[in-house]
């Protein structure tokens, strides 16, 4: 099995940029969990009802969304879960 490759978009950085810094902090870990083994089941990766994107937990409220390519994970947003409505 191939190594998961981790992409960002430009745009994501900017909602990077936003998050607190707890929030920052368990995101990192779950893009560790992520890189070393995406079927963590903390991460819960799911795909988007009816859209191309598939999301991961950071924690309760707030959510990555990526699009997913093989082993390859393009990020797009990092957020509150309220605004997946907009993918």
């Amino acid at each position: 099995m191939n190594e998961p490759i981790i992409e960002v978009t430009v745009k994501f950085f900017a909602y990077y940029d936003e998050l607190p810094k707890e929030l920052k902090k368990k995101f990192k870990k779950q893009l560790a969990y992520l890189a070393q083994n995406p079927k963590h089941r903390s991460l819960q990766i799911h795909q988007i009802e009816g859209s191309e994107y598939w999301e991961f937990y950071v924690d309760r409220g707030y959510r990555c969304v990526f699009k997913r390519r093989g082993n390859r994970y393009e990020l797009h947003y990092v957020g509150t879960h309220a605004l997946i409505d907009n993918f």
